[in-house]
């Protein structure tokens, strides 16, 4: 790990979900201070779409292994690494009144980017999310 890399190794089952948004939480917040605090925008779309990938490397993907993180400059970059290799499509149009189905739909709609990579027998899903700084108050006169 790096002060702007951090990996984790991850072990399928019960927990991996709220183990990768307990890892995002905490690296929004020690990356981006209080533009990465729980009820701010971009923290808050991070963690919905952290959820998501790693829900779809559960239900389609295979066992996903790998959690990275990466800051940029007022951005951050998550990848979910899972054994398929199989690229996540949409099927069909996006029906809100659906029970499930959405994640790809918020990935588009919550993300500055995202995509697949390849990697290893398997692939990787990214995707960006802005974090613009939170103004700093002013102190009163």
């Amino acid at each position: 790990m790096t002060d702007r890399t951090r990996r984790y190794e991850l072990v399928a089952g019960d927990g991996v979900v709220r183990e990768c948004r307990a890892h995002t939480r905490r690296a929004l917040s020690e990356w981006f201070g209080p533009a990465g605090d729980p009820g701010e925008v971009a923290a808050e779309d991070a963690l919905l779409l952290v959820s998501e990938v790693v829900t779809n490397a559960l239900t389609h993907g295979g066992v996903p292994y790998e959690l990275r993180l990466d800051r940029t400059d007022g951005r951050l970059w998550v990848q979910v690494s899972d054994t398929s290799a199989v690229r996540p499509r949409p099927h069909g149009r996006h029906h809100a009144d659906r029970p499930s189905g959405h994640g790809l739909y918020l990935l588009a709609r919550l993300s500055a980017a995202w995509g697949c990579l390849p990697r290893g027998g398997g692939k990787a899903v990214w995707f960006e999310v802005e974090v613009p700084a939170r103004p700093t108050p002013r102190p009163g006169p």
